[in-house]
């Protein structure tokens, strides 16, 4: 990425920080992003950052991806997440036919895709594309999104069709434009209540074959790094994220503590405590260690991507593992504060509690679940991989 890029969506971005952590309660209780903030998101450059130069984006590097994701989390949570989620949209529209991809990105760089990856919808083959019905959960910011999609099983005559020997049935993921999907307002949840992570609906729908792509095993129609192994580099960007939000706890604490916060009954304040400060360095150098290995993985995989894509599958084992232990490091840092901070922080009005609740919604995050951790056991053994993302 040029420096110029860079250096301009960074400024941005910090710009935006101030606004973002003031109205984190504001986020949260409207249940997504403000529409004056989106505005001013689209204009820092979030939405684009990835988007390739030659249709009108920033063409981030991993690198400067994590960083960008990990500010706006350390603000706010749901901001952080809703960013993410926008951001990648070129590298789901990149595995449309190339026709396509320029076609949507003819009027502006800023296009933001929403949609389902579990495949909780059917597609039918029908002449020229498919019939498509289906009802996806957590498709975070559909009620900004431009464009939907929902990953389908493809069935005959209403029965799956068979993947290869011993694989799942065939997927597909369908896209159509925002307005022909219904959105349900189902997301009453315990954390990143900002995110609108909603519902989505059709009910036989058609959708053109040049619509449809094939979300794990596609081959992007774009040339460069970004574009090689995208769901790889997303598991990295929800890292990004974790470490935000308890980078956010640890500011937050220490927010409390220069108040000179002392707990009831204590003979001193907290931030004089040996014990506490026993388990403030803790949660500090965890948190450090996490954004520390997406650092790593980052430098490595990139540079994988841009010349040894033979190499990808390789890591697989590291970078699937990687999210669950940061998840967790993340969880526990941000748990410590909750603790420290007493009473107070079980208010609704605490960022510790929505830090709280925050980190312990994303780690029910399927990409985040411990299972993950056994594949960077089987590589340490030699033995094969049962599970790749």
């Amino acid at each position: 990425m040029e420096d110029q890029h860079r250096d301009r969506l960074i400024g941005a971005v910090d710009t935006l920080l101030p606004e973002v952590s003031r109205r984190a309660g504001e986020i949260e209780a409207a249940r997504g992003l403000p529409a004056d903030l989106l505005d001013s998101l689209r204009a820092a450059g979030c939405f684009r950052m990835f988007v390739p130069r030659s249709h009108g984006g920033y063409e981030a590097d991993l690198h400067t991806g994590l960083r960008v994701l990990e500010a706006l989390a350390r603000a706010d949570g749901s901001t952080g997440w809703t960013v993410m989620i926008g951001a990648e949209t070129p590298h789901l529209l990149a595995m449309l036919p190339r026709d396509r991809f320029d076609k949507i990105y003819a009027d502006g760089p800023d296009v933001v895709v929403g949609g389902g990856f579990a495949p909780q919808g059917r597609a039918e083959p029908a002449d020229g594309g498919f019939r498509v019905t289906g009802r996806w959960a957590f498709a975070s910011g559909s009620r900004h999104a431009d464009l939907i999609f929902g990953n389908c099983v493809l069935t005959e005559d209403g029965e799956p069709l068979p993947g290869p020997a011993g694989a799942p049935p065939a997927m597909r993921s369908m896209l159509f434009p925002a307005s022909r999907v219904a959105v349900h307002d189902t997301w009453h949840v315990l954390g990143l209540r900002g995110t609108g992570s909603h519902d989505v609906e059709v009910a036989d729908a058609f959708c053109p074959v040049e619509e449809s792509f094939d979300l794990f095993t596609g081959v992007p129609c774009v040339p460069g790094p970004g574009f090689v192994a995208p769901l790889v580099h997303f598991v990295l960007h929800l890292g990004a994220v974790a470490v935000g939000i308890a980078q956010g706890a640890l500011d937050d604490m220490v927010t409390l503590l220069d108040g000179g916060r002392q707990r009831l009954y204590a003979r001193q304040s907290l931030a004089d405590s040996p014990a506490f400060r026993l388990q403030l360095g803790r949660a500090d150098l965890d948190v450090r260690a996490a954004r520390a290995l997406l650092r790593d993985l980052a430098d490595e995989l990139w540079a994988a991507c841009a010349t040894d894509p033979a190499a990808i599958p390789a890591l697989h084992p590291r970078i699937s593992a990687a999210l669950p232990w940061v998840t967790e490091r993340a969880t526990a840092a941000v748990d410590t504060c909750y603790r420290a901070a007493g009473g107070g922080a079980a208010r609704d009005s605490s960022p510790l509690q929505r830090r709280f609740r925050d980190i312990h919604t994303f780690s029910q995050h399927a990409a985040a679940a411990e299972g993950w951790l056994a594949n960077n056991g089987a590589r340490v053994l030699g033995r094969p991989v049962e599970l790749a993302y």
